[in-house]
């Protein structure tokens, strides 16, 4: 028996045989064109067309295979890889070395994908997307060199795939009817596999870095999704306490459906208003599935992309306008951009040698690009016309920059006014509390925003001077350091005293041991990814407000983040054990 930990990044309980996806790799042999002449180069590029073509064909058949599988994140995920396929100047590129300089397309697409690799490389958000760029090639040079794609069209029986890597495709295209679950050598939580993985909750785990050669196909394979856990031939008492564990979790999903439709009510009548989070307004059909009672989070920064750098005041309103509409009266927060750092990286902010300290989100609206921000307001004062909407200013540091912001939504609003559109004129602006002076200036703050809403991810980064999307100190990145715990408490009284509504969306919401210090602080609004919602909504259902207020009051004496951490998870696993005992 071999028991191996890596990443988790879909939770469940699997078992199966062990299916050995070996990487295609091709190796580009002829450089040049035996014949140089303009013929030979004319045949070439038909040659590259016809394989794109099929490339492109093939990418087409993954999307309609899965449309009504997957959310619209890993859609656009599956456009990009399309649309590559067509890009100008990778089209060009090729073209230009094919019939200038007689490359073989072999050739002349491996050396294009080289400069894009040694392009992207260099930004923490191309960087992510290199998985797709590896698609993208291997694609191409499987239909150039005549190989058959390969598939698991072939399987008759449930296994758990076992890769190298996956890419975006092959992660798409996996038959869910066979496919229980996959690992994988590379990968991390937040990469394209990962996501299309949480989209078609196909329990997973990756970066486990040689699981490949730890496995044999046949092989009897234990996935634990929850704890990053791959044993490999299990011994018999080891497969019958995980086989429990399967039929548990089983019965656990069953459950968490059964409270969908019922209130986050903890035990002595306290309501907790549970939100979602989103990226795209398809994703509203998910999140009221799952039990959201309106959006908390709208990240707007989606609607920007390499395909579209600078999306128009009506791209904007389109998309508000349909995420009102689908939300049905429910409310919707959208939050300004917050384009710059680990996002869509506009032009004129690549060369940043500290991007998360620089010309990021509300300075980048009102320092650099004011016409953007001005559009964007406009398309969502008009969009408040059909609902209820409230606007949300991220990176908050200072009262200077509260009260340029709101000045500037007064003049949209005016400029509205003279041009007879409608508007919410009693519209909610908020401010998220993200880094530690917006805080400590949380009383003051208060007295001139709406609402608050705690962004954890950003607020535990800054604070504790952590790269969050940075490996090498991600021990450090510690949420229950207790000068988290200080800040949340001084935004949440400053909150309390000014009688505004406080809410949390960072990740944090979404983690059970963390609702018990949250609920204990006195939220009562938290927003989250729209699949941990039934689960936050059993724990709350499970929990008192006075247990959660005594477990506050020990968690403030508590002086380091593992004790802390260690302390809420044994409070976790009392309340609620089939969660933990999964």
């Amino acid at each position: 028996m071999k028991i191996r930990r890596g990443i988790p990044v879909v939770d469940g309980v699997v078992i199966g045989e062990a299916y050995i996806l070996d990487g295609e790799h091709y190796r580009v042999t002829q450089r040049f064109l035996k014949a140089k002449t303009a013929e030979a180069a004319e045949q070439e590029w038909q040659r590259f067309e016809a394989a794109a073509a099929a490339a492109r064909r093939e990418t087409e058949r993954i999307k309609e295979q899965i449309s009504g599988e997957v959310s619209s994140e890993v859609a656009s995920i599956l456009n990009y890889l399309a649309l590559l396929y067509e890009d100008p100047d990778f089209i060009d590129y090729v073209r230009r070395r094919v019939t200038k300089d007689f490359f073989t397309a072999e050739h002349a697409i491996s050396r294009k994908v080289s400069i894009y690799r040694k392009e992207w490389e260099r930004h923490e958000v191309t960087r992510a997307r290199l998985a797709d760029l590896d698609d993208f090639e291997r694609q191409l040079l499987r239909f150039l060199l005549g190989e058959q794609q390969r598939t698991l069209s072939d399987l008759q029986k449930p296994v758990i795939v076992i890769a190298r890597d996956l890419t975006p495709s092959q992660a798409a295209s996996l038959p869910l009817e066979w496919v229980r679950g996959f690992v994988t050598d590379a990968g991390g939580k937040t990469s394209h596999t990962a996501i299309l993985a949480q989209s078609r909750r196909i329990p997973a785990v990756v970066g486990l870095g040689s699981i490949t050669g730890d496995a044999v196909g046949g092989e009897l394979v234990i996935l634990d999704g929850r704890e990053g856990r791959v044993i490999i031939d299990p011994d018999p008492q080891t497969l019958a306490k995980y086989q429990d564990r399967q039929e548990r979790f089983a019965r656990y999903l069953l459950e968490l459906d059964e409270l969908r439709t019922l209130p986050a009510e903890t035990r002595d009548g306290h309501l907790v208003t549970l939100y979602a989070n989103i990226e795209f307004p398809d994703e509203i059909a998910d999140a009221l599935r799952f039990g959201a009672e309106g959006i908390g989070l709208y990240r707007t920064e989606f609607l920007y992309d390499n395909e579209n750098p600078d999306p128009s005041e009506e791209d904007h309103y389109l998309a508000y306008s349909r995420a009102v509409e689908l939300l049905g009266g429910r409310p919707l927060v959208i939050r300004t951009l917050d384009l710059g750092a680990d996002k869509f990286v506009p032009d004129g902010l690549q060369h940043e040698k500290n991007p998360f300290l620089g010309c990021r989100s509300i300075r980048y609206c009102l320092l650099e690009r004011r016409d953007v921000f001005w559009r964007q307001l406009r398309a969502i004062l008009r969009a408040s016309a059909r609902g209820d909407v409230r606007i949300m200013l991220p990176m908050i540091s200072s009262l200077e920059e509260l009260l340029e912001a709101k000045s500037t939504i007064e003049e949209v609003k005016q400029e509205l006014r003279r041009e007879g559109h409608p508007f919410r004129e009693e519209l909610p602006v908020g401010i998220m509390i993200e880094v530690p002076s917006a805080a400590l200036l949380a009383d003051v703050l208060a007295q001139y925003a709406d609402f608050f809403s705690i962004g954890t991810n950003d607020l535990v980064q800054y604070t504790l001077a952590v790269d969050r999307v940075n490996a090498k100190v991600a021990p450090l990145y510690q949420p229950t350091h207790p000068a988290i715990f200080r800040l949340l408490l001084t935004t949440i009284e400053a909150a309390r005293r000014q009688k505004i509504p406080v809410s949390i969306c960072g990740e944090l919401s979404g983690e059970p041991h963390f609702t018990l210090p949250l609920v204990g602080l006195g939220m009562r609004d938290l927003s989250m990814a729209s699949s941990t919602i039934p689960k936050i909504k059993r724990f709350i259902r499970r929990i008192s407000a006075l247990e959660a207020g005594r477990a506050v009051d020990a968690v403030l004496t508590i002086q380091n983040a593992t004790e802390t951490l260690e302390y809420l998870n044994e409070k976790a696993r009392e309340i609620d054990p089939a969660l933990y005992g999964l």
